[in-house]
């Protein structure tokens, strides 16, 4: 674990953008056998989206982020009501759910999310955030790292997310989604009316790259068009000006 922790503090320091941080924590979620993660920060603004980093699947997250499933999602609501670290999940009941909330939590299993280990982070800077580390089922590696490294879990948790609250506060943030900087870029030149082509030739990326980027924009942002995000992106600039 030692050796383990020392790379992830490594790792953690030389990170900038979105996609480096989940590289940085998947490694860690890899390493010590912890099926997938998902670190959430609640908006500080109500009706804005949280900032999501995660490996669950990309249309979970993206069905996640539409619906503002933070509102109804009895994980997060645990997280608001404790600063403990907790189990959930199969046979460790959360607290009375709703129906709404069985109903979530059926539909999240479909999607291979069916236990975790959450630790809530109040760090008095802003609103509460949390990191999960989830699997489909039961493993007893998971279930072992859990039991015998929950401590230091919740050091990690606490490490990731003050480099996450510093490195990335003057990102813009599209209703709570942040983007790598190469996929801002490529927004910011499709908005102002560059095809992928266009792009891929200012930035030194080819078409196809320049394409994949734009695809992930648009599926992080829940959107189907191009201009439906450079819209998004407009917006939120004009809500940081004022």
């Amino acid at each position: 674990m030692h050796r383990i922790f020392q790379r992830f503090i490594d790792h953690l320091s030389t990170s900038g953008d979105v996609d480096s941080f989940t590289e940085t924590m998947a490694v860690v979620a890899t390493a010590l056998d912890l099926h997938c993660f998902a670190y959430l920060a609640l908006p500080r603004q109500l009706g804005k989206k949280p900032m999501i980093m995660s490996t669950y699947p990309s249309n979970w997250v993206a069905h996640y982020v539409r619906n503002h499933y933070e509102r109804l999602d009895p994980v997060v609501m645990q997280a608001l009501a404790t600063p403990e670290p907790f189990k959930w999940g199969m046979d460790i009941p959360l607290r009375r759910l709703s129906p709404q909330q069985k109903e979530f939590i059926n539909h999240a299993s479909e999607f291979g999310i069916r236990l975790g280990f959450t630790v809530p982070i109040h760090d008095g800077h802003g609103p509460v955030a949390a990191l999960t580390f989830a699997a489909d089922q039961k493993r007893p590696r998971f279930e072992n790292c859990i039991d015998t490294h929950a401590r230091v879990l919740q050091l990690i948790a606490m490490c990731f997310h003050a480099h996450v609250r510093r490195k990335l506060s003057q990102e813009v943030p599209i209703d709570g989604v942040l983007l790598s900087p190469r996929e801002l870029e490529c927004l910011e030149w499709a908005s102002q009316g560059k095809s992928s082509w266009e792009i891929g030739q200012i930035l030194g990326i080819s078409r196809n790259t320049a394409a994949s980027y734009l695809d992930t924009v648009k599926e992080k942002l829940g959107v189907r068009t191009v201009v439906q995000a450079a819209m998004r992106l407009a917006a939120a600039k004009k809500s940081k000006q004022n």
